[in-house]
């Protein structure tokens, strides 16, 4: 091997390249940093929910209401948060219903992602009758509360996993339609489109390869946005009955639970709160982190 080939070789990718100057651009602004650290914490903690030694359904009445404590009886593990009014051990519930909040949440976001990402572009490039129908089906949703829709769909259809997700996702699209046909009616008139249209490009390349790489930033950072937007709507929905049913934990469901202990077990109120509070607002700090990162515009 040459020296040139060897410089050449020691050089770092395109790829790596774009990742060391993401993580100076994340560790230059501590918050954003921070945000970083305490998602990954909590998703990681998530993902090992089941490596914690308490049962998360497991009831003992005589552990009633107990408070956050690190002593405990020899062979037994400390309750670290407390428990919940049927005994059971409230730090594994917040695990398993955190790992089913973001589940729920990413999945969500998949399904209005695709649908919604996939609608904006055909209705931005095509336009027509298409955009025409398309846009108006997306402005008698935006006239309905999001949550509300949601609520309505789920009474009628009925409480499940699978439902709960293709709700959240098929009434979240609207979002990604509107922002994406609005880049694209912005894209589709630029120079470079033009010129590849003169050449004789044919529709379906013009799209997907001079239109769509340029959506995507804006797309990335829409779904971080909507993640946060819909763990807070699975919760929502979780806290008013109309959630994954019971008997398992979801973080609007134990804050339902919790309603009328307040004053007299804080923890079961608390704790639940901060993990949803937490995960929102890591979501929307990383999404105001990548709109900035991704715009073209800031790196002039």
């Amino acid at each position: 091997m040459t020296s040139r080939q060897r410089k050449n070789a020691s050089k770092p990718t395109g790829s790596r390249r774009g990742f060391r100057r993401y993580r100076h651009e994340v560790w230059r602004q501590k918050r954003v940093a921070a945000a970083h650290v305490l998602l990954l914490l909590i998703l990681v903690a998530a993902i090992f929910a089941d490596v914690y030694p308490i049962d998360a359904n497991r009831q003992n009445l005589f552990h009633h209401l107990k408070a956050p404590t690190l002593s405990h009886k020899e062979g037994e593990f400390p309750r670290l948060l407390g428990t919940d009014p049927l005994g059971r051990d409230l730090l594994s519930r917040l695990l398993q219903a955190t790992r089913l909040s973001l589940l729920v949440g990413v999945l969500a976001v998949a399904v209005a992602c695709g649908v919604g990402t996939l609608l904006g572009l055909l209705a931005g490039f095509i336009g027509g009758m298409l955009d025409h129908i398309i846009m108006r089906v997306v402005e008698a949703l935006l006239a309905l509360p999001f949550v509300v829709l949601a609520i309505a769909i789920v009474a009628a259809i009925g409480t499940s996993f699978l439902n709960i997700i293709l709700v959240l996702g098929l009434t979240g699209w609207v979002t990604f339609a509107k922002l994406v046909r609005a880049e694209v009616l912005r894209i589709r008139e630029m120079d470079h489109v033009e010129a590849a249209r003169a050449i004789g490009c044919s529709r379906w390349r013009l799209l997907f390869v001079h239109v769509w790489p340029q959506v995507v930033g804006l797309v990335l950072v829409t779904i971080t946005l909507t993640l946060g937007q819909m763990i807070i709507a699975e919760a929502t929905l979780s806290f008013l009955g109309l959630g994954i049913p019971p008997p398992t934990p979801t973080l609007g469901g134990i804050l339902s639970d919790a309603q009328t202990y307040f004053f007299s077990a804080w923890w079961i109120v608390v704790f639940p709160g901060i993990f949803l509070v937490a995960i929102v607002l890591c979501a929307n700090l990383i999404g105001d982190f990548l709109r900035d990162y991704l715009d073209p515009r800031l790196k002039l």
